[in-house]
């Protein structure tokens, strides 16, 4: 079992088979780990990065060498289905992510829809295709994720976040609509990625949260196009990671119900307890960002080390780290569980 590459023990978790120890890991996309120091350090840098597929690759392979992840992740940000469907996006700065700085739609019921395989065929989407090519051809004992946003948050990308949240309620069969085309979308895009060398999923999907949604709604609607989602993946052959942001405690009874084959968490979640509650569930997470950016390292490694103690079983950040995290309290972490 010690002898088992990085990618033979997290395609092992998510297959909940025995593994020696859990990986650690820093998905990309919303979980990003493009932190100044490295950038600052190789020269490979955003927002460059975010267009290049060469130079995306390099920063993945910068970001997986020097930090301990156990992974290579693409993309960096959570914009490019935003800007695919027409957004516009401010693509931030070295020490900033992309944002989306005007969404293409007044409403749900004024969304056009466009052909898929067409708009897969511009933009900063060869680019990644590109990039994840490369990446698992030169990093085979690694797993390679590919990460996509969730369909609540894609839509909420397009339409204004509050219109769209209130027109949930108030015109749900064009949400319906709506987010069954953006579900489309999502599994056309990971699918290319996974065709081309892609390890697994991420779907990082922060819009769609028990405090943000409620029950009713999560239920309604994050739970099924998440779902479609996820088994538009499962049918090209690869395994799905689902992040859900904030408190889960009104949502949590739902969890079960995703067919991921793991649950990252926010740190705001106890998952030992969550484990205990669930124990089906393959639980992901869950060092706070926070404690990464802003305590020292013996803290982070005493932390990371009662998440393995509590057999979480995949060790990973609970959110997106900021970039002025530094090399040296991420190292704290990722070492301290390749000793257990």
């Amino acid at each position: 079992m010690s002898s088992l590459s990085p990618k033979e023990r997290l395609l092992r978790v998510l297959d909940k088979k025995s593994v020696d120890r859990p990986p650690v890991i820093c998905t990309g996309g919303m979980m990003n780990a493009a932190i100044v120091e490295v950038m600052t350090s190789t020269g490979n840098t955003l927002p460059d990065a975010h267009h290049e597929g060469g130079l995306m690759a390099a920063l993945s392979a910068d970001i997986h060498a020097m930090t301990g992840f156990e992974n290579l992740g693409i993309p960096f940000c959570m914009t490019v289905e935003a800007e695919l469907l027409g957004s516009d996006i401010d693509f931030g700065t070295l020490a900033c992510e992309p944002k989306i700085a005007r969404e293409i739609f007044p409403s749900v019921a004024q969304v056009e829809q466009r052909d898929i395989a067409t708009m897969l065929k511009s933009g900063r989407v060869v680019e990644i295709i590109q990039a994840g090519y490369r990446i698992s051809r030169q990093h085979q004992d690694s797993p390679v994720i590919g990460n996509l946003t969730g369909p609540i948050s894609t839509a909420a990308s397009i339409v204004d976040p509050v219109t769209f949240l209130k027109e949930l309620r108030k015109d749900p069969a064009n949400s319906h609509r709506v987010l069954d085309y953006v579900s489309d979308l999502l599994i056309a895009f990971g699918r290319e990625m996974i065709t081309n060398g892609v390890t697994l999923i991420s779907i990082g999907d922060p819009t769609a949260t028990g405090e943000i949604l409620g029950p009713k709604v999560f239920n309604e609607f994050a739970v099924p196009y998440l779902n479609k989602v996820i088994d538009g993946i499962h049918a090209a052959g690869a395994p799905v990671i689902v992040h859900i942001c904030g408190k889960i405690q009104s949502v949590k009874h739902s969890l079960p119900h995703l067919r991921a084959n793991a649950i990252s968490t926010d740190a705001l979640v106890n998952l030992r307890v969550l484990k205990e509650e669930f124990p089906q569930l393959t639980t992901m997470g869950n060092v706070s960002t926070f404690m990464l950016e802003l305590t020292e390292a013996e803290k982070v490694a005493r932390h990371t080390a009662q998440l393995v103690k509590d057999g979480i079983n995949i060790i990973a950040p609970a959110c997106g780290l900021s970039t002025a995290t530094t090399l040296t309290a991420i190292r704290a972490m990722t070492d301290t569980v390749k000793e257990q």
